[in-house]
């Protein structure tokens, strides 16, 4: 699913139906989005990932956190919902080469600290992320310990979202707005489906790179260079 730059970021989202719902036990009412109005912002492929416990618009990041130590699922937090992460394994295998080959250049260039698809990061209050892969400049460690904060507020310098079939455009959309309005400079969006890797230096500022060309890492990690197909072939031919 090749994603273009879209063309109207700027634009800001419709506001969310909601429905008038109680909480159990508390007797509480709160107003929550309609699935109607969910599918019209996320998309349909993404209604599957939605959690409905707690009540969409009514999760919080200690949510988060209690369904990842309780079920072992993944789920961002966007606007009170809880989405479970889409993943699949060549997904994961080639988020894995492509941690190996940044750690690798961190042993040489001591830049930052670099994170896997566990790795939960609170963009701002109430928002969740979790890149397939991250990094994360040593300036926002400014005791040089990573900490043990299940979700710290950070800012990845550069995200990188490896898409797969559970993906939506409307969804990774989104995540691009998200990243750069939390301060990322470099986001990276990868599609095996046709082998191609979009480079994007701003929501609306973006070049596609073929299997055939190199991936470099700009002014976030100077020197840094990886063959597209090379990293490709290390995933799906690693014997």
């Amino acid at each position: 699913m090749p994603l273009d730059p879209a063309t109207d970021r700027d634009r800001e989202d419709p506001p969310m139906a909601t429905a008038t719902v109680p909480i159990p036990i508390t007797g509480q009412v709160v107003k929550t989005p309609t699935v109607a109005d969910l599918l019209a912002r996320y998309g349909e492929v993404l209604s599957l990932r939605i959690v409905l416990v707690p009540a969409p618009g009514t999760a919080t990041v200690e949510d988060v956190v209690a369904i990842h130590d309780r079920e072992d699922r993944l789920c961002e937090l966007v606007d009170g919902v809880l989405v479970e992460k889409a993943m699949g394994y060549l997904e994961s295998n080639m988020a894995c080469v492509l941690i190996q080959i940044l750690l690798n250049y961190l042993d040489r260039n001591p830049l930052g600290v670099v994170a896997g698809e566990g790795g939960m990061i609170r963009l701002a209050p109430g928002l969740v992320r979790i890149p397939d892969v991250s990094f994360v400049s040593r300036d926002q460690f400014p005791d040089g310990k990573v900490g043990s904060e299940p979700v710290p507020f950070l800012s990845p310098t550069l995200a990188v979202e490896i898409l797969s079939r559970g993906n939506t455009k409307a969804e990774m959309d989104r995540k691009l707005i998200d990243y750069f309005a939390a301060g990322s400079k470099l986001v990276w969006y990868l599609d095996p489906a046709d082998r191609s890797v979009r480079v994007y230096t701003a929501p609306d500022q973006s070049t596609r790179l073929d299997e055939s060309q190199t991936l470099d890492g700009g002014e976030v990690l100077p020197g840094f260079a990886l063959p597209i197909r090379e990293w490709f072939e290390r995933a799906e031919r690693p014997f």
